[in-house]
Formats: C-alpha cells, structure tokens, sequence
C-alpha cells in the first residue's frame, strides 16, 4: 500500500514538496476562478470518466495482470470496472437531487426569512489510493469528488507501477489538468502528498499508514476520509449448511487471492462441526481452482515481499502449535512462483501473528464456538472490523449480531456483496476507518453544507436592534419569561 513513513529530508523529497504545492495551488487557484460548477458540466465530468474507463478496460485489465504477475481478467472486469461504472451511473441518475438546497425550518421570531443548506463543492481533494484494486479506490472516491464539483490530485500506489502509469495517462487524455491530476512516485512523494493542504483528503490502506496520513493531514486541519481494514469475522450460525457456508467464504477469501480489505479474515463455526466445515472448504477450492500454478482465475500475491510476511504467518503459527490445512488440489510446487496455495489454520492463539494482523492473503483462521454467543463475545472484544459476515437463516440471530457488534458494514449469508451496492455507502468505524464514499454519502463527504439565512424584504428583527425600549423587554418576556 501507499506508505507515509518518515523520510529524512531529501533533495528529491523537497523537489516533490515544490512541485506537488505548485500543483495544487494552481487547481485552488482554478477552483476559485470557476466556482461551483453546475449541474450540466458535473455529469459531462462523470461521462468523461466513464467513457474513458470502457474504452481503456482491456488496457487497465492488462496492466494490473503484469504488476500483480497475473490476475483473474474477470476479478479485475468485476471489481475495477464494473463497480466504478455502476458508481457512475448511479451518481449520474441522481445528481440533481443531491444538489438540491435543502430546505430548514425558520425559527418564528424571525420569519419570513427563510434558511436552507446549500450544498457546495469544498474544493480540491486529495486521493491516496492502495495496490490492491488500483483502479476502483482511486476513481471510486473520483466520481464523489467530481459529482460534488471538486477537483482532484490522485496518489496511487507504487507497488503497481503500470497501472500507476496507465492511470496517470488516461486521466491526462480525460481532463484539464487542473482539474483532475495523476502524481507517481514513492514512499517519499506519498510522504508529502499526505500533507499538503487539501480541502479533504481520502486515504485507503492499512490501519498503521491510517495514522500517520491522519498525523500529516492534521497540520493544516485537513478532515479525512480513511478505508482502512482490520480483521474482519465471519460467523456461521448452527442452523446453516456448512457446504453452502464454505462455498460462500472461501469464494469471497480467494478472491483477489484475499488482497481485499474486506476479505473474511477468520471464521467462527460450531465446535463440532468444524471438521466438516473443513471438508467443505477443501471441496470448494477443489472445485474453483482445480489447478492454482497456471491457473489464470487464480491471482497471484503482488510481490515476493507479501509473500514472504504471508509464509512468515504460517511459519508462526505451526511454531506455536497450530495446524495448517493446505488447500492444494493438484499438489503443485509454487515456490518458483508468487502464487500461494490457500490454507486453513486450526487451534490458533491470540499471540499469533495471523491472529493478530490483518491476513491480506488466502489465509483463513477457522476457530470454534460451543455457544454463538461466545462467538459474538468475541468480536465485541476485538477491534471494530471493516466488514462483519453472519451466515444464518434465523432473523432473530441474524439481527441480535448487527444489534450487539458494530463494523464498517454487514453481508448476511454471503461476503463483500455490500461493497458492491451502488446505494449503500462504504466506509469504517474506529481503526477501520472514518468517514464514507460511495452513493449519497460520498457526495456529501465531498460536500459543504453551507448554511444561508436569507432577509425578507418586511421583516421585524429591527426591533432586537438598540436603543431597547419597552417594546423589546415585552418581546423578550414573551420570548424567555
């Protein structure tokens, strides 16, 4: 992900300082110059992006396979096209009712006045986008910004430097470039992206860069939005078909290799039905990716270093006395290879690291309850998740979980598929993040409601002016006793 770290000072890093404050004073300066822009140049905007995104979909297809050394064409169609483009089409379709002032009630001694929030672009906001969908957390966050009328500087990872690339081109071919700007580079740049005065900043990564982005960002007060991740559970309930409940999460795990911040992170099922869930899983990564080296639906981690951390869990736990449950159908060697087999991991600790960071990879702990409720305990005494996953067919269960346990969303008897709606927005609580986009919210976020108080013509709030006479002290008798 986009790192913040401390650098020492640079004769690059200071350079890039320079460059980036140039950069984003000029797109104030143009901000202020145009003002808000109306409704007609905000779609225009938002069709601009969404031409572009189909017409360079087999592009960014392409150069996301070759940063990551392949991922699934039909992963990468789904989760950076589809759902940017459904992002649009929904911002589209309802624009002009989000900017719509909206209207208050006044308060009766000073009617007829009237007041209203107007809903108003804040300026020029700043996007810190991570590697694992490249495309989708830099231009998801974009179509709220633009639909709000903002303008944008875009960071994105370099750990996926053709997508980078490709994304810096396609937004340069698209719009003015002090309107929306694509800045590459380093940890260094990311550095100083991060602190630079933006009207809002939006950071997606991991927890730990959460804080430092959120340290820079406070020198010049700048809100932000932060996706970060956490751990996030999966509880299966009783009454549901392990089959079914496996099929479900072990898709959701394996997707993107389980590069998702939203990705189950561990699993909760009855004691005495883990050996079958166990079972279960083994047959429907058997059935998914009866092969995993050649595979092309099968994606591979995105660098030998996330590997390494990811192998390092596994070592870590079999030292401290876990068992590890290789999922291998064809029993293929990839040590020559980024790819890594998915693996269960029975009767872990909590002084484990795979049970104490967030995975990040096709890893799944699966743990035990003898009562649900322990289960519930469980993730109540954890870190709030980004994501929270319930598999039951009983309401009452289902329900009594979203009312006692708090997370950044919900997916009951499926996972992820929140994510994916146009109308819902997406964002976390407590160290998975603050703040929303996507749907109204993301607009909003993006979004001054400015309060107006507009004078009628015939009024009487002169009489709250001095010289103060009787008059007053009987109005304000009236008003306070």
């Amino acid at each position: 992900m986009t790192t913040a770290a401390a650098h020492e000072p640079t004769e690059s890093s200071e350079r890039s300082s320079s460059d980036l404050t140039a950069t984003l004073r000029r797109m104030k300066d143009a901000q202020r110059r145009s003002g808000a822009p109306p409704y007609e140049d905000r779609i225009r905007s938002l069709e601009k992006l969404e031409r572009v995104l189909a017409a360079r979909k087999n592009a960014i297809v392409e150069a996301i396979s070759r940063d990551f050394g392949n991922r699934s064409k039909h992963e990468s169609l789904v989760s950076e096209i589809f759902l940017v483009q459904g992002a649009i089409k929904h911002a589209k379709a309802r624009l002009r009712e989000w900017m719509e002032p909206e209207e208050r009630e006044t308060g009766f001694v000073f009617l007829p006045a009237r007041v209203e929030l107007l809903p108003q672009p804040l300026g020029v906001i700043g996007i810190i986008s991570p590697w694992n969908y490249p495309v989708q957390l830099a231009l998801s966050p974009l179509v709220g910004v633009l639909a709000a009328g903002n303008r944008a500087m875009l960071k994105p990872s370099e750990l996926v430097p053709e997508t980078s690339a490709l994304l810096r081109d396609l937004i340069a071919e698209t719009f003015p470039d002090d309107q929306v700007t694509v800045v590459t580079g380093g940890a260094d740049v990311g550095e100083q992206f991060s602190r630079l005065p933006f009207d809002h900043l939006v950071f997606t990564g991991s927890t730990r860069v959460g804080k430092l982005v959120m340290r820079a960002a406070s020198e010049n007060l700048v809100p932000v939005t932060l996706e970060l991740g956490g751990k996030s559970p999966t509880l299966v309930a009783p009454d549901f078909s392990m089959s079914v409940a496996a099929e479900r999460i072990i898709s959701g795990k394996l997707f993107n290799a389980g590069q998702t911040c939203i990705a189950p992170d561990y699993v909760f099922v009855p004691e005495a039905s883990r050996d079958a869930f166990v079972e279960a899983c083994r047959s429907a990564v058997a059935r998914m990716y009866p092969t995993l080296d050649k595979n092309a639906d099968y994606t591979s981690i995105v660098s030998d270093r996330h590997r390494a951390r990811l192998q390092g869990y596994l070592a870590d736990a079999k030292e401290r006395g876990a068992k590890v449950i290789e999922l291998n159908p064809a029993g293929e060697n990839l040590e020559s290879s980024r790819k890594m087999a998915p693996a269960l991991v029975l009767e872990t600790t909590e002084e484990m690291a795979v049970m104490q960071e967030e995975i990040f990879g096709p890893i799944l702990p699966v743990l035990t309850y003898k009562s649900f409720d322990e289960a519930v305990a469980y993730v109540n005494d954890h870190p709030r998740p980004l994501a929270l996953y319930v598999f039951s067919h009983d309401r009452a269960t289902t329900d009594k979980v979203i009312a006692g346990t708090m997370s950044g969303g919900v997916t009951i008897n499926e996972t992820m598929l929140h994510v994916a709606q146009d109308d819902l927005p997406f964002g976390g609580v407590g160290p998975s993040g603050m703040g929303h986009y996507h749907a109204r919210e993301g607009f909003e976020s993006f979004t001054k409601k400015r309060p107006v108080f507009r004078q009628a013509r015939l009024n009487t709030t002169g009489l709250l002016r001095p010289p103060y006479g009787k008059t007053v002290d009987r109005l304000l008798r009236f008003l306070v006793g």
